[in-house]
């Protein structure tokens, strides 16, 4: 009996230092055991690894006409168990939502859902450590720039992710 192809995972890049500032505080504030990947920004969680060529070459097509996305870092978001930070962008949003309509027979219920860009620093804790994160970075927060650069592709490994390609916007 084989096992079936692990399903891929689509992420937005983002400019260095942005990817950077979010990288520290995830390396800081996410249990180290479950930390198996950098900050990120998922678009889809499950496209199917038998549709990859059709994914690259919509993923190819895309990226190439896009220029670079301006992100405004909105706000400090509590997740219950965990704090990640909000990103605003319509062009991103309008982006998902196209490839939503050409994935469509694909996508699996949670892809189905209007997105809601953000990235995590901190998950699988207890509430009341979420809520301390939550509020300490809320003091402090001031909405701020970061640029999305991209796209990648990612095969879901049960826990870490193996990169399969990357899609730079035309104006990378």
């Amino acid at each position: 009996m084989s096992e079936a192809p692990r399903p891929l995972i689509l992420t937005l890049t983002l400019d260095e230092q942005a990817q950077a500032y979010f990288n520290d505080l995830r390396q800081r504030h996410f249990p180290p055991a479950l930390n198996h990947l950098a900050a990120h920004v998922t678009l889809f969680h499950s496209l199917p690894a038998a549709e990859l060529p059709a994914i690259k070459a919509e993923l190819q097509q895309r990226c190439a006409a896009l220029p670079l996305l301006p992100l405004q870092v909105s706000g400090v978001r509590f997740l219950g168990q965990g704090v990640a930070f909000n990103l605003d962008n319509t062009s991103l949003r309008t982006l998902h939502r196209e490839l939503q309509a050409a994935w469509q027979p694909w996508l699996t219920p949670q892809d189905q859902h209007r997105l809601n860009p953000h990235v995590t620093v901190q998950n699988k804790v207890g509430p009341d450590v979420a809520k301390r994160l939550f509020l300490e970075l809320s003091r402090a927060f001031q909405p701020f720039p970061a640029t999305g650069t991209g796209l990648a592709l990612w095969r879901y490994l049960g826990g870490p992710w193996e990169p399969v390609q990357q899609f730079a916007f035309a104006g990378s």
